[in-house]
């Protein structure tokens, strides 16, 4: 009898895989290449240094990344990851020094604005009954003091005139004032004879008293202190009293205003 055997079906056979067959990543090595090369280009462009230090850092990290994949045997651009990381910190460099030159180059412009926009003054010497103070010649107040009386004359035609000092008495509860010092007022007036309304709220008064210069420290109480405020229209003026307090034997007082940001300040030398 002879004896049959049934034919067991066939397993399929799953390929073999073959160990480094699986497809190279390289896809972050040439991304890092691509947005190095314009990240760079547009480090040399002015203005668009934010750009080329966006793509630059980009660049940077996706190359170091690359980098990576080549060390773990997943990539085999070593040359184009290292190359777009190297060009990616070319494009950051060129992104700070681009900033630079650009803040500079703005700040520059500023400080020429600043500089053309800020009102210069003139000096008109105190009406001494031989004339009006019109009618006399204005000197150049700019880098020189001007005595009691005298007024210093903008190019808006604002006017500011600082009187001659005057002894002053604290009251018991002022602030600023030091014993065995001396005090005095002076009267400041602002006359507006330009075109435009004038905002007084910005404007100081400062005061060195003295050979040396000492800083008089402003003194107030319930009569002087406050200052100027709210806004004097054209042809109009405001006057306001400022007290000082200087040592005893200060023979002088450099009073310094300023009307605000767009206007010189100017300098009283007056006698105590």
């Amino acid at each position: 009898m002879s004896q049959y055997t049934q034919p067991q079906p066939q397993q399929p056979y799953a390929p073999a895989q073959t160990p480094g067959t699986r497809p190279a990543r390289n896809g972050l090595g040439i991304a890092a290449l691509v947005l190095g090369i314009i990240g760079t280009v547009s480090g040399l462009i002015p203005f668009f240094f934010w750009l080329a230090g966006i793509l630059g850092l980009i660049a940077l990290i996706l190359g170091l990344s690359a980098r990576g994949r080549v060390k773990r045997g997943e990539a085999t651009n070593k040359g184009v990851a290292t190359f777009g990381a190297v060009l990616g910190l070319v494009a950051l460099v060129l992104s700070v020094v681009g900033a630079v030159l650009t803040f500079k180059a703005v700040d520059d412009v500023v400080n020429d604005i600043n500089k053309s926009a800020t009102s210069s003054a003139a000096a008109k010497p105190a009406d001494t009954g031989e004339g009006t103070a019109k009618d006399e010649a204005k000197g150049e107040a700019k880098g020189e003091s001007l005595a009691e009386g005298d007024t210093a004359v903008y190019d808006d035609d604002l006017e500011i005139t600082v009187n001659a000092p005057a002894a002053y008495t604290a009251d018991e509860f002022a602030i600023g004032h030091t014993k065995g010092n001396s005090a005095y007022k002076v009267t400041v007036v602002i006359e507006n004879k330009g075109k435009e309304k004038f905002d007084a709220t910005l404007t100081t008064v400062d005061a060195r008293a003295g050979e040396d210069g000492v800083n008089a420290e402003q003194i107030f109480d319930d009569k002087v202190g406050e200052g100027f405020s709210g806004t004097v229209l054209p042809g109009k003026k405001v006057t306001a009293t400022y007290a000082f307090d200087a040592p005893a034997d200060a023979k002088n007082l450099t009073v310094e205003v300023s009307p605000g940001f767009e206007w010189d300040a100017q300098q009283w030398d007056l006698k105590l």
